[in-house]
């Protein structure tokens, strides 16, 4: 099988490069939109400390046309590059080429089946820990775990084909009939996160250190779960507000993603969490203060990168 990982920041390295150690046949490429950056990373190759220590060689390109014909190409860009990720990577499809999606946020599934149709499209969750410490180099903090499914709910052999490489290379993964509350699921433990720890500059778990965090975490967490509620989506889990407390706990050391993106001043997902919940509350019915007001805040804050005191 031919697997091309798009995009590579801490997640598509550290993914790309666990896909490397596949014992089968299997040809692994990372697809960049840098050439220089492709240069970079394909001289030293991808190194991977932390949990595990190991480095790999890797295929990179910026030329989707030196990859040609892939069996699977995961898409790991940022939410808002997912369609102009989906631009580029028209030399790699083919009738038989699944897109897998482990992205953050809601509506990078819809833009996918809108490019391949349901059938092909495969999204899901991954829990990680990673930060890209340069080029080529990732650190993990934490073990890969992965839910994944189709849209349409039906279980065909290239899902199962899909989970036994995930399984093989080292990322326990479980196949669900319900996506869309996989996806739901991570974005209410996301929107309980990201915000706060880019707002207060805390990692995951020294949010639960201050009653605050604690409060607005609570908040913002009851107000998305009441949207999946309204919107008759099924959780993964039964307590959201244990399972996002779990998952600081369980990541305490962990720098979201949301403020890594801020630490080097980049455009953060912001719209594609909170603000994806914001818009469904709306649409839904349902108020959403807390997720709006961290959504304004955020935004704020990235769009005043340059104008931000030093501490």
């Amino acid at each position: 099988m031919k697997i091309a990982v798009v995009g590579p920041g801490a997640m598509g390295c550290l993914f790309a490069a666990l896909l490397t150690r596949t014992k089968s046949d299997d040809e692994i490429w990372l697809l960049d939109k840098y050439p220089a950056r492709a240069n970079i990373i394909k001289a030293k190759g991808l190194t991977v400390e932390g949990v595990e220590n190991f480095k790999s060689r890797i295929n990179i390109t910026a030329n989707p046309n030196d990859i040609g014909h892939s069996e699977l190409v995961t898409i790991c860009t940022k939410s808002y590059d997912t369609e102009a990720a989906l631009g580029s990577i028209e030399p790699l499809l083919k009738d038989d080429t699944n897109i897998l999606s482990l992205q953050n946020g809601i509506g990078n599934m819809e833009l996918i089946e809108s490019l391949v149709g349901e059938d092909r499209t495969v999204c899901g969750m991954i829990t990680h820990g990673a930060v890209l410490i340069e080029d080529g180099r990732v650190r993990q903090s934490g073990k890969c775990e992965a839910v994944i499914g189709k849209p349409t709910g039906r279980i065909f052999r290239d899902l199962r084909n899909i989970s036994s490489l995930l399984n093989n290379v080292g990322i326990p993964t479980k196949i669900s009939r319900d996506v869309n509350g996989v996806i739901w699921s991570k974005l209410i433990i996301n929107s309980g996160i990201n915000a706060l720890s880019l707002i207060c500059r805390l990692s995951n778990g020294e949010l639960l250190k201050y009653e605050g965090t604690k409060e607005l975490m609570r908040q913002a967490v009851i107000e998305a779960t009441k949207v999946a509620k309204k919107k008759k989506i099924k959780l993964i889990f039964d307590d959201p507000l244990q399972k996002v407390e779990s998952v600081c706990k369980n990541t305490y050391s962990n720098t979201s993603s949301m403020l890594q993106d801020a630490m080097r001043k980049k455009e953060t997902e912001i719209e594609f969490i909170n603000g994806a919940v914001v818009r469904h509350a709306k649409s839904s019915g349902v108020k959403a203060p807390v997720n709006e007001m961290l959504t304004q805040l955020v935004n704020v804050i990235e769009s005043s990168y340059k104008e931000q005191a030093k501490i």
